[in-house]
């Protein structure tokens, strides 16, 4: 990955950043940060905001446009979008009802196959967001201090089947419970159609 994309991928995984923030994790001078930025934001794929988060100047933090957020893979949204107006009007809710149960039984087969190795719940999290990951969702894991964990998806790339219909989020959820087991409880505490940057999913050992 060149400076440049890295730069986005950076601003798309940990959210707005300012110059210095971007600089240091790219291993540039705060100038050279600062061209990367301009550089994208001439292209309109960044923008910033100005933060008065402490006293004194304001912190210019970068962030991506609706146009940045797109150079990341959407699995053909349009096209989604499309089959499943088809499948409405076809066969009805019942029937999107059955296409999202078989994705989900589907999905519940492979993630099962890629946690049989995990011996215990933090290797089961993290097969979890290896599989994600390799379908698109740039999932991290983050450990809070009460041992609890986040499993932190950056990316959607099902953003617009899932604004046409619902159910493939609660699907989702429904079925990472499953596959992690009765030993937890996972709950989702950011959302991107309810606005968030990212979805992140909160699983505690029970």
């Amino acid at each position: 990955m060149n400076t440049a994309d890295h730069t986005l991928f950076l601003i798309k995984t940990r959210g707005p950043q300012t110059a210095q923030q971007l600089a240091a994790l790219l291993d540039l001078t705060s100038m050279g940060a600062r061209k990367q930025l301009e550089a994208w934001q001439e292209k309109g794929m960044v923008t910033y905001e100005d933060v008065a988060d402490k006293p004194g100047r304001p912190s210019r933090r970068w962030l991506l446009t609706e146009a940045g957020h797109a150079r990341f893979p959407d699995r053909h949204a349009e096209l989604t979008v499309q089959l499943i107006d088809q499948v409405r009007s076809l066969f009805g809710n019942a029937g999107l009802e059955k296409l999202i149960t078989s994705r989900e039984q589907n999905s519940e087969r492979d993630y099962r196959q890629h946690l049989a190795a995990a011996r215990n719940l933090p290797e089961r999290v993290q097969a979890l967001a290896q599989a994600r990951s390799a379908e698109g969702y740039m999932a991290d894991i983050e450990t809070q201090a009460d041992g609890s964990l986040l499993l932190v998806e950056n990316h959607c790339p099902i953003c617009a089947a899932a604004k046409q219909c619902q159910q493939f989020c609660r699907s989702e959820l429904d079925l990472f419970q499953r596959v992690l087991g009765p030993d937890c409880s996972v709950g989702r505490v950011e959302h991107m159609l309810a606005g968030a940057r990212r979805c992140v999913y909160v699983i505690k050992k029970i």
